[in-house]
């Protein structure tokens, strides 16, 4: 830390400072410039230390502190207000708003005192000759948060028609605080037409958009616009994440997640700020923060989840139901102070209301990792009774199950399980047994091979032989799936025999000899699938001739059969599959479409989802995109809700790049969206979620949505791995992540993602990419101010881009580091010699071009140099070198930009605008040359280019007017 020992030195510490992120650190170092600018002896020094702890503790949680600073600012401006200078005068005039609110934020000030200082600042203002705008806005703030309406109204309407002036705060923070208060009193749709500007950042400050982003997201509920409330959520929560002074805006993000059905995001933001619990220098702050506590504690414990581990205040742990206790008498206690302060109810009031809201939406996905929502505790199913009984109608149960089973409905599994329980100790006859084993091997897969046996018993029992055979057929499909095909094969061989001999003489219906045949045609299909050596074709005859079976055995059937139906269209699925097997694309999608119309006419559309997803592959593999779109909506529309949540997922996901690949990135976003939130809900987060999410970040990013796309790609790359997503998925990520921090301004973030991406890319055998990103690292580097770095990378990008053979990237590197050696010292030589290398590596590549094309777009590259090294030598020109050196750069400058002319006049129409543009940097050179019948010519060579333009060419309209400008300042010129 270097030492303070003039004034100039004391500016250069105290900027550094507030520079550095908000917090104690930060103030502590404002304490030390303070007692380092009275050792100076200047009174301007003292003041504008002081102004930079005002400001310094006003951002931070001790805000408490000003009022120290500002008693002393104050009464050296009564004393000697000579010492001030503009600067100083018109900020000690502007904090005291700052202390306005600050007494409002502590509740030991008296109200008294607060209404006192109202009168004073008037004074003062008046006194400055400052308009009342800024006095009124303070009495409005002063109404309002002591809950007396009618004076905030006219306060409010005062502070509208007072005249802005220099006092007044900046547009950004006048709309939040007008639409703060439409939503105070109900007015949610005018409130988010005030914040308008703010939020689409015509507007902006120190704060904002982040307290806008962070207060409009319950009135955006309320209003039920959800998507718009989930975008600020991201884009507003990354802004207040890391600034220590937002502790309210950051209440309202937890307050969101609460009220969207996303409490554990909530708590996991909790996690994020643990200070945020005991940090008692902005008790108004404070106060928020816990009420918004309690309110995610109260919910968590109504979720049944009160003995759930939560973070909360240091030195202990918490579960949900102590913090909630905890964070209630916390928030009510400090409401109680300001009340008191106040003489009103109105902040525990307000805190109480806060504190019992319910969730405004069940549940909104957010795109970003999470873990899934807390199950809430249901109540157990009643059974149905009979009306003179305690018992469960056990006739009424079977029924419904039989009703259930015979139409293949999705519940018909749980619906022989509640007979089964409801006819514990009642005695059932061998039918009714055999169906409840049937459902209960079919419920418990491989592990109920032997409950299948136990059923087909029962059926032989009860006189069915037929669904005897096919039960024991349901088994050996079964063994099927757990890898014992030989066995299976051997079991339902027998089956098969028997079963036709049974139907040949009568003993058995359609419907039990199908499904002997359906179990044998998969069995021969799981066995096609396990062959190790591709698709023997004896192995496909097997299958494609038991499947034809079924169609022979069933087809012609009464149609209002639900089971034989949908022996029909798996049947034809199976063939579907054996020529996608084979190679068959077209005819698999033509069967597949079949057996899904099939399912859906028998009025099984459930059964046609995973058939219309494989429908939707083969037409996206034969670029028929309109109708993979078309299978997939099907599929999601026909699951509805029977769909688990894993396959939900895969078809949203499928649908979002279908979408995608259409250019279709908003509705795209959409899907992928709700990929991502169902892959959490099946407890996928690392695998297809994060897939999901990193599809999401890439389409939200191709709408210019950058601040929600970095939330979502931050989000994903912690589960993206190269052994589970492929490295490629990992660097795509990473570059979009790259360039969505470049697009906010964070260019030594977005340098480090280039980087990271590029290291990995450094390993594949094709180096474009590597190349690329590179190149746009040094590009962050140099917005970072990280000159030595950004030289390196653009260098190495260089190099290889050489290495691929790419001069358009090589030349680029090289201007680049041309330009970043202009701006260090004694470097101008390297800076020339550079864009020289550019212009020989142009020249040379155009040698050797052997394509109409590539010399084009080489000879425009040229142009595009020569007309930059121009700019770098007329800005090498400094105005304290020798007149002589100032004339010889000049000249330099205009030889390169009247080559870029030369070189650009070829191409016609296609680079109109860069030789114009050449042209008129070459008639200011001219001009300031002292040639103005050049200069001249130069400018009447651009009007005549564009003598054609119409009005709507607004680059030719500029430079019509650059050039009339040209012909004015060489007229003047002849005349002087």
């Amino acid at each position: 830390m270097s030492e303070i020992t003039d004034f100039d030195a004391l500016r250069r510490a105290m900027a550094e400072n507030g520079e550095e992120p908000e917090g104690p650190a930060r103030n502590a170092r404002a304490e030390q410039l303070l007692a380092e600018a009275e050792k100076l002896n200047i009174p301007l020094a003292v003041i504008e230390a002081l102004g930079h702890q005002l400001k310094v503790y006003n951002y931070s949680s001790e805000k408490g502190k000003m009022f120290v600073p500002f008693a002393r600012l104050l009464r050296m401006w009564d004393e000697r207000p000579e010492d001030f200078d503009e600067y100083e005068t018109h900020s000690l005039h502007w904090v005291f708003k700052w202390m306005s609110s600050g007494m409002l934020d502590q509740p030991h000030v008296p109200l008294a005192s607060i209404e006192k200082w109202l009168g004073e600042m008037e004074h003062r203002y008046r006194l400055a000759g400052h308009s009342e705008r800024a006095v009124r806005g303070a009495e409005f703030s002063v109404a309002a948060h002591v809950g007396d309406v009618a004076r905030a109204q006219r306060a409010y309407g005062a502070w509208l028609a007072a005249d802005r002036d220099a006092m007044a705060d900046c547009h950004a923070c006048e709309l939040h605080g007008q639409g703060w208060w439409q939503a105070e009193r109900g007015q949610d749709a005018e409130a988010i037409r005030l914040w308008g500007p703010v939020l689409e950042g015509e507007f902006t400050c120190a704060h904002e958009p982040h307290t806008v982003l962070a207060s409009s997201l319950t009135p955006l509920l309320r209003l039920g616009r959800v998507d718009e409330a989930r975008a600020n959520h991201l884009r507003g929560f990354r802004l207040v994440r890391a600034m220590e002074s937002m502790r309210g805006a950051y209440a309202d993000h937890v307050e969101f997640c609460v009220l969207t059905g996303n409490e554990a995001r909530g708590l996991e933001l909790l996690a994020e700020r643990p200070a945020y619990f005991t940090d008692d220098g902005h008790p108004r702050s404070r106060l928020e923060f816990m009420t918004v506590v309690a309110l995610l504690m109260g919910r968590l414990s109504a979720l049944g989840l009160g003995e759930r581990q939560v973070p909360g205040p240091a030195g202990r742990t918490w579960t949900a139901g102590e913090l909630a206790v905890h964070a209630r008498e916390e928030a009510l206690a400090l409401a109680a102070r300001f009340d008191e302060r106040n003489g009103t109810a109105h902040v525990s009031e307000r805190a109480r209301a806060r504190m019992d809201q319910e969730p405004l939406v069940e549940r909104l996905p957010l795109g970003v990792r999470t873990t899934a929502r807390p199950a809430p505790i249901v109540p157990a199913p009643v059974a149905a009774h009979s009306p003179d009984d305690s018992r469960p109608d056990l006739p009424a149960l079977i029924a419904e199950a039989r009703r259930l089973s015979d139409t293949l409905q999705p519940d018909a599994v749980e619906a022989w399980a509640a007979v089964s329980r409801a006819a514990d100790g009642v005695e059932l006859d061998a039918r009714d047994r055999a169906e409840i084993a049937d459902h209960r091997a079919m419920d418990l897969g491989p592990e109920g091979i032997a409950l299948f046996e136990e059923a087909a018993g029962l059926y032989a029992e009860a006189g069915d032989p037929g669904e005897a055979l096919a039960a024991r057929a349901r088994g050996a499909y079964v063994r099927a799936l757990t890898g014992e095909v030989s066995e299976a094969r051997t079991i339902i061989a027998g089956l098969y025999d028997r079963v036709l001999a049974l139907y040949a003489d009568d003993g058995t219906g359609v419907r039990q000899t199908a499904a002997v045949l359906m179990s044998r045609a998969r069995i021969l299909m799981r066995r096609v699938h396990e062959a190790e050596d591709g698709l023997p074709e004896v192995l496909a005859a097997d299958a494609e001739a038991a499947a034809r079976e079924v169609l022979a055995l069933v087809g012609g059937q009464p149609g209002d059969d639900v089971r034989l139906a949908s022996r029909i269209a798996e049947a034809q699925a199976m063939l579907a599959e054996l020529a996608a097997l084979a190679g068959d694309v077209e005819g698999a999608a033509e069967l597949f479409a079949r057996a899904s119309a099939a399912f859906v006419g028998a009025g099984l559309p459930w059964f046609a989802v995973e058939y219309e997803a494989r429908l939707a592959g083969l037409a996206h593999h034969l670029g028929e995109m309109a109708e993979a779109e078309r299978a997939l909506r099907a599929a999601l529309e026909h699951g509805g809700p029977h769909l688990e949540a894993t396959g939900r997922a895969q078809l949203h996901l499928q649908l979002a790049e279908v979408l995608g690949d259409r250019g279709l990135s908003e509705e795209a976003a959409d899907h992928a969206l709700e990929a991502a939130h169902w892959a959490d809900e099946a407890g996928e987060s690392r695998t297809l979620g994060a897939w999901a999410r990193h599809q999401l970040g890439g389409f939200l990013l191709r709408q210019g949505r950058f601040a929600e796309a970095a939330e979502v790609l931050e989000s994903a790359l912690p589960d993206l791995s190269a052994e589970t997503h492929g490295d490629g998925a990992v660097v795509q990520t990473q570059w979009w992540l790259g360039d969505c921090l470049s697009e906010l301004g964070e260019h030594r973030a977005a340098a480090e993602r280039r980087l990271q991406a590029a290291e990995i890319a450094r390993h594949w055998p094709e180096q474009h990419d590597h190349a690329t990103l590179a190149h746009l690292a040094a590009e962050s580097l140099g917005h970072a101010g990280l000159h030595a770095e950004a030289d390196r990378a653009y260098a190495r990008a260089g190099a290889l881009w050489r290495s691929v053979g790419n001069v358009h990237g090589l030349v680029r590197s090289l201007r680049a580091r041309a330009w970043l050696a202009l701006g260090e010292d004694d470097r101008e030589d390297t800076a020339s010699e550079l864009m020289a290398s550019a212009v020989e590596e142009c020249r040379a590549a155009l040698d050797a071009a052997d394509d109409e094309e590539s010399r084009e777009r080489l000879v425009a590259e040229l142009g595009h140099t020569h007309r930059q090294f121009s700019d770098l030598l007329a800005r090498s020109a400094t105005e304290d070198a020798e007149d002589e050196s100032i004339r010889d750069m000049l000249e330099g400058a205009l030889s390169q930009v009247s080559l870029a002319v030369e070189v650009f006049a070829p191409l016609g129409d296609d680079v109109l605008h860069s030789r114009t543009g050449a042209e008129l940097a070459a008639g200011w050179l001219e001009a300031d040359l002292g040639r103005p019948a050049e200069a001249a010519a130069r400018a009447r060579a651009v009007l005549a280019a564009y003598a054609g333009a119409g009005e709507d060419d607004e680059t030719a309209l500029e430079r019509r007017q650059e050039a009339e400008q040209m012909l004015q300042v060489v007229r003047e010129q002849d005349g002087s």
